[in-house]
């Protein structure tokens, strides 16, 4: 990090209505207006939104940074934004748009005013960008270019994911690839021989569950955070699952 602001995108808007739509099939929101920033270290991991590596699991270089504002306690983690750079120099001709995908906190700066170096602190709108995903709108020596940025559903492959983590009395699972909404409210897990237990968030995109799971197949229950729908994923893990392995569904969002 260029410092302690500049966390995954640097980038200064002044849009506080970011609210969502209550249908899966409107999730396509009209265009704001936002800055962005380069922000070099945002790829290598999924930092706050607990996606570890990001190669490995598949979200890829095209992803963000968000201010509090919009990674709202972690339920903001894995949503989707289309961005495209209007306005200034550095913007690439025809205003290409990416598809960028919510992995990490920018954080606040308090020690920098809001319209310079603090462009995360509240109640700013901000998105730090990875430098490989800058650099498919605009020359990435700017730094910083205004921006246009809508939510958009995720354009995701496969299955959900979870990867588990804990021991013989703690169950926790990072949710990855969701589609539609991409966000996650509430997960409820199932063993063989119980039945649904209600699993608190943990931090981000993680969810846990104070109960003795090993030896029965695990299915999930979540809860999108941007439509409320519900989706059951029976059977992801067999009873002998192992802390450190993911396991995909065979259903998601869309």
């Amino acid at each position: 990090m260029v410092d302690g602001t500049r966390h995954l995108l640097r980038r200064r808007i002044c849009v506080r209505n970011h609210g969502f739509v209550s249908s899966q099939h409107r999730l396509m929101h009209l265009w704001k207006r936002s800055n962005v920033v380069n922000g070099i270290y945002t790829y290598l991991s999924g930092g706050a939104c607990g996606y570890g590596n990001l190669f490995s699991t598949g979200y890829g270089t095209n992803t963000a940074a968000l201010s509090s504002v919009l990674f709202n306690d972690g339920f903001g983690c894995g949503s989707c934004y289309q961005i495209r750079c209007t306005g200034a120099s550095a913007c690439y001709r025809g205003s290409p748009i990416i598809t960028v995908t919510a992995t990490n906190l920018c954080p606040p700066n308090w020690a920098q005013p809001s319209d310079n170096g603090g462009w995360c602190n509240p109640p700013r709108v901000h998105f730090d960008m990875s430098k490989p995903a800058f650099m498919k709108i605009a020359d990435w020596h700017a730094g910083i270019v205004p921006v246009m940025y809508r939510r958009v559903p995720c354009p995701v492959r496969g299955g959900i994911r979870f990867l588990l983590q804990g021991n013989g009395y703690w169950l926790l699972a990072f949710v990855m690839n969701v589609g539609g909404g991409g966000d996650v409210a509430r997960m409820w897990v199932k063993g063989s021989n119980t039945g649904w237990i209600s699993m608190s968030q943990n931090w981000g995109a993680s969810y846990q569950a104070f109960s003795r799971l090993g030896g029965q197949s695990l299915s999930f229950k979540i809860m999108s955070y941007t439509t409320s729908n519900t989706i059951i994923a029976s059977d992801v893990a067999p009873s002998n699952w192992n802390v450190g392995l993911t396991y995909e569904a065979t259903v998601n969002f869309h």
